[in-house]
């Protein structure tokens, strides 16, 4: 059993999932391959992983680490699972330019990580990256199953599974904890739960929610969701579907602000204090996460204890159940294929899927709610465009996906929308992150 860990040089995430395998009883002798371009990072990954390994493992894991990308094939080589964390561009230069070009053109953004203007040119300049990656896997490990983390989930996933034979599925960190989180925040107290979710990556419709007993939870949510919003707190835009379109979905408020022309609007500013909506939220936290990390990286040595809890990643289950033939239901991002009827086929969505020894089967979830569908919609067109521009490497199509993006055509003109991709395009070339290629 080979496992490898491209992007190792995200210690926290490598430290929640390759702890969660050696917490399993199947994967606990397995060789962990560890792949990053960055020396330091993947020395402190590796340092990390090898005391989670003895004191949690029993040291019963191997643990190799390769550097660059003239080691990319050897760490795949023979791999039965590929987990990809990767960020190309990091914070500096790309996530920088990702938020400072468009702000120049009065664009605001939360996170820009999956759609949007910066959602869109973290998918560009990442597709090239896999492409390489997927050339290698088809070499050295055909049969593996490529886990994919990184955002823009849907674009990534949705090239992976259309244009390239690699086994890829998409995993999001939202579904599992979607119902359970707001049950807690409108202190609805239940024995326990059932639940429906579809839709696309952070954008999933908690589509129906029971008590065990059958009773729908959907009426008492709307009403305290209702009652909730009238006053501030950190989830107003969710809250606001709830009572605009019926449902809730599974991606935060921050998030969920930056997918649709309703709340972030320069001509409407009161929105933002209205829906207590975070501009700028991912540099903010890229920033502090850098200066946390001296701290964070002595508390998770904790004086060489370091510790791990099996978490609620997919990750280790997935690959448990292959492994086992044992049976799992994961909410996946997979090709659509008539999954969900009223989207289109080669949209990518996150639907329930059944995992075992046949690898990871999607489930048929026919209609979404139409609004809700629409909602999912323009948010699909968005990526298809990307994608579309990444193959083709045609500018055309990158700006379609920005005139087509529902925050970017809100806010600017057409004029504008190509004058900023094409800075967009020169600033990620000439910092070495080139989009088109």
């Amino acid at each position: 059993m080979k496992i490898t860990f491209m992007g190792a040089g995200s210690t926290v995430f490598a430290k929640n999932v390759l702890g969660d395998c050696m917490l399993t009883p199947a994967l606990q002798k397995a060789e962990i391959a560890l792949y990053d371009i960055d020396g330091a990072r993947l020395e402190e990954s590796e340092q990390l992983i090898s005391a989670l390994n003895q004191n949690c493992n029993e040291g019963r894991a191997t643990i190799r680490t390769y550097l660059g990308v003239e080691n990319r094939k050897e760490a795949l080589r023979g791999a039965n699972f590929v987990v990809n964390a990767i960020q190309v561009g990091g914070y500096e230069p790309c996530t920088v330019i990702d938020f400072e070009i468009p702000k120049k053109y009065g664009l605001r953004q939360t996170i820009a990580d999956t759609l949007g203007i910066g959602g869109i040119f973290r998918g560009l300049r990442t597709i090239p990256v896999l492409r390489d990656f997927a050339e290698d896997i088809q070499e050295v490990c055909p049969d593996a199953w490529f886990l994919n983390y990184t955002n823009p989930m849907a674009i990534l996933s949705g090239y992976m599974q259309r244009y390239t034979d690699v086994k890829t599925v998409g995993l999001c960190h939202s579904v599992q904890v979607c119902s359970s989180g707001l049950l807690k925040a409108l202190d609805i107290q239940v024995e326990g739960f059932t639940d429906v979710i579809a839709g696309i990556n952070h954008m999933a419709w908690l589509l129906e929610i029971k008590d065990l007993n059958g009773n729908d939870l959907y009426p008492m949510i709307r009403e305290r969701a209702a009652k909730k919003n009238l006053e501030k707190h950190g989830d107003m835009v969710r809250y606001e579907y709830i009572n605009r379109l019926g449902y809730y979905c599974t991606e935060s408020s921050e998030h969920n602000a930056e997918y649709n022309p309703f709340f972030i609007k320069k001509n409407y500013p009161e929105l933002i204090e209205r829906y207590n909506i975070p501009l700028d939220e991912y540099p903010r936290r890229c920033v502090n996460q850098i200066e946390k990390w001296k701290k964070e990286k002595e508390e998770l040595y904790n004086g060489g204890e370091i510790t791990h809890e099996r978490s609620r990643e997919y990750a280790s289950h997935i690959m448990e159940a292959i492994t086992l033939n044992k049976s799992y239901q994961i909410g996946g991002n997979v090709l659509n294929h008539g999954l969900i009827t009223n989207l289109p086929p080669q949209a990518c969505v996150e639907v329930p899927c059944l995992v075992n020894g046949n690898g990871i089967l999607p489930t048929y979830f026919g209609d979404l709610p139409v609004q809700l569908a629409a909602m999912n919609s323009s948010n699909v067109n968005v990526q298809l465009l990307t994608i579309e521009a990444a193959v083709t490497k045609r500018k055309e199509a990158v700006y379609q996906a920005a005139m087509m993006d529902p925050h970017t055509a809100a806010e600017l003109s057409i004029d504008d929308i190509v004058a900023m991709c094409d800075e967009l395009l020169e600033a990620h070339k000439n910092a070495g992150f080139p989009c088109l290629v």
